[in-house]
């Protein structure tokens, strides 16, 4: 899979997916979303546990679970038309804070 990066990137994008049908699955009432939803979690698990061959644990799922609330948020809010105040906009731009000074100061992450 050559970068851990790669894997991980798409172990998130599996995992908003992944959420996105959760909400769409009617807590388990649909059988397609709820199908898509266990096979995107499944496969984004998978990819994390292969970023985890070079990235430190905290490290890759601090990336994994920052970006994907992030962008589940950003999911909520463009596709299911939920609404976010300001505290809320602020603290995930806390997130993506976070994550960039994880990956560009810190030398846990080992680049």
């Amino acid at each position: 899979m050559g970068s851990p990066y790669v894997a991980l990137v798409l172990a998130i994008g599996l995992e908003v997916v992944g959420t996105s049908l959760l909400q769409r699955s009617a807590q388990f009432t649909r059988l397609w979303p709820t199908l898509g939803m266990a096979l995107c979690y499944l496969a984004s698990f998978y990819l994390l546990s292969l970023s985890l061959r070079v990235l430190p644990l905290g490290i890759a799922y601090a990336i994994w679970s920052g970006l994907g609330i992030v962008l589940v948020g950003l999911i909520g809010l463009f596709l299911f038309g939920q609404r976010l105040d300001l505290p809320a906009v602020i603290g995930l731009g806390l997130i993506v804070a976070g994550v960039i000074v994880v990956n560009l100061f810190s030398k846990t992450v080992g680049h």
